[in-house]
This record gives structure tokens, C-alpha cells and sequence, in this order.
């Protein structure tokens, strides 16, 4: 059994990023960085090379645990997840994704539901789908005392209704409705929002008319800062990719091409080698087999 050991601490480790820092980060004009993580080993290395934003989020379904979509992840999932990663990013701003059934039932279920959150994970805020006809849900889960992030355009709990996973708001009603859904998610007290699947142009109408931080997936450059599933970022799985993903690492090539590599090894005997394994003493190894052969 192998052990990963905590990475040596920091001689002048970065500031914690709060709320303020994004506020900040938007008021100057500088890219707020977000990525998705799910572990602690992945959380460890985006806090180290300063991530501001780390999203745990519902996408964990597909990317961990295989599902078809986000609708199966449950709330002790999120949590578990997300306390991995708030141990691995202590310096980055954790949000946990409210899964699918956990805010949409009750306003006092929701509350309960970013508590715990809060509370079990420590996270820093939560993030939950929809426009207009989740204000009332945010106001209650504001007051107390969470800080939310909105994300409309393209909302997976949705997909179903959406007709697909489809690009939205490309003709003008579509549009206006998205900028009516971010000013009225920025009125009942969300700290961001997070835009996924829109036009750039729609994007950069909304981030210019918002005061907070206005987040991108595949909604174009003129947001406040960009967000991408790590596993995406990374290659880490062949097939499909979104046309708003950039891969910067080819992750599936490389991990096949070491595990094809080991179990050749394995096979030809060439691993373990002698640097691999543990000695005992001539004399004790003698005294061993004296001791077998008197048995």
C-alpha cells in the first residue's frame, strides 16, 4: 500500500481567495481561473499553481463514477467529495454543486443542503442551477449565511428539458431571457455567475452589465474568467469533446501507454527488480533456512 504524502509547505504560501479577491479581480480587469476537482491529489496540484476557483462538481457522476448524466449524484457524494478537496486546496475558493433534488424540493431543504456543505465540507459557497424561478431559493439559502453561485445557460440537471445537451440562447428571446435570469440571480444575492454553452456576444452583454463576477464555460472570452472540467482540460478520457474545451495534455494516451508498459513488465518478470525489493542479512537468511531444514 502506497501513501501520498502531503507536498512540503510553502515559504510564503498565497493569500486565501474570498470573495473580496474575485470582486477585486473583476473591478481590475484581471481573468479569475477556475477549474472542476474531485480529489484531494487533483485539488493539491490546482491549489498549488494558483487556481482561484476549484468546482466540485455534479459533473463528478460522469467523470468518477461512470454515470450518464448528473441526475444520480446525491447529496453525501458532494460532500464527501468536496471535503477531499477542501483539505487539498486550502488557499483556492472550494464551491460545492448542489446535486440534482437537493434545492428544488423546499426552500428549507435547500438551506439544509448548502448547510451541509458548509458545514461537513467546509466549502467556501455552493452553486445551484436555474434563473428567475430559483430567486426565492437563493435569497433563503443567502440569509443563511451561504454564499451562492448562480449558473444558467446550459443547466445538465435540465438536459431533458432543454431538449439535449444544446447551446442556448442563440436567437433573441433566448438571449434576453438569459440576461434578465443573470440580473435577477445578481438582485436576490448570488456572489457569481457561472454562464455555460452561450453566445460570446450574449456572454460579454451580461458580464458588462453585472457587478459580480461573471464566469464562463463555452461562453466566450469576454467573461470574467473561464471554468473547464479538469478531466477535460487534461485528456483524460477519449470520445467526444465539447466544442468549448481546450485540452492542454493528452492524459488517456499517457496513462495507456504506462499501464501497457507495467504489465509487460509484470509479465517478463523485469519488474519487480532487485532496487524494488527488500534485503535480508546473509547470516539471517542463513539462520532462516538452518531453522526451515530443524522444523
Amino acid at each position: 500500500m502506497s501513501t501520498w504524502t502531503k507536498p512540503a509547505k510553502e515559504s510564503s504560501p498565497r493569500k486565501k481567495v474570498t470573495i473580496h479577491t474575485l470582486f477585486e479581480k473583476k473591478a481590475k480587469g484581471e481573468k479569475i481561473t477556475f477549474l472542476t476537482a474531485y480529489d484531494y491529489p487533483t485539488a493539491v496540484i490546482e491549489d498549488k499553481v494558483g487556481i482561484d476557483l476549484i468546482l466540485v462538481g455534479d459533473s463528478l457522476g460522469m467523470c468518477v463514477y461512470g454515470f450518464d448524466s448528473t441526475l444520480p449524484v446525491t447529496m453525501d457524494m458532494m460532500v464527501n467529495h468536496s471535503k477531499a478537496v477542501r483539505k487539498g486546496a486550502p488557499n483556492s475558493f472550494v464551491i460545492g454543486d448542489m446535486p440534482y433534488m437537493s434545492y428544488q424540493i423546499s426552500t428549507e431543504e435547500a438551506v439544509r443542503n448548502a448547510g451541509r456543505l458548509m458545514q461537513e465540507a467546509g466549502v467556501d459557497g455552493v452553486k445551484l442551477e436555474g434563473g428567475v424561478e430559483m430567486v426565492d431559493i437563493i435569497k433563503a439559502i443567502t440569509r443563511a449565511g451561504v454564499p451562492v453561485m448562480g449558473h444558467i445557460g446550459l443547466t445538465p440537471q435540465s438536459v431533458s428539458m432543454l431538449g439535449g445537451f444544446k447551446a442556448q440562447g442563440r436567437d433573441v428571446s433566448a438571449a434576453l431571457k438569459l440576461i434578465d435570469d443573470a440580473k435577477a440571480l445578481e438582485e436576490a444575492g448570488c456572489f457569481a455567475i457561472l454562464l455555460e454553452a452561450i453566445p460570446a456576444e450574449v456572454g460579454q452583454i451580461i458580464t458588462e452589465r453585472s457587478n459580480i463576477p461573471i464566469l464562463s464555460i463555452g461562453a466566450g472570452q469576454y467573461c470574467d474568467g473561464q471554468v473547464l472540467v479538469v478531466h477535460d482540460a487534461l485528456g483524460f478520457f477519449g470520445g467526444h469533446v465539447a466544442k468549448f474545451v481546450k485540452q492542454y495534455a493528452n492524459m488517456n494516451e499517457q496513462i495507456e501507454e504506462a499501464l501497457t508498459k507495467y504489465k509487460e513488465e509484470v509479465e517478463q518478470v523485469i519488474f519487480p527488480g532487485p532496487e524494488h525489493c527488500y534485503k535480508i542479512k546473509e547470516d539471517e537468511l542463513a539462520k532462516l533456512k538452518e531453522a526451515l531444514e530443524n522444523r
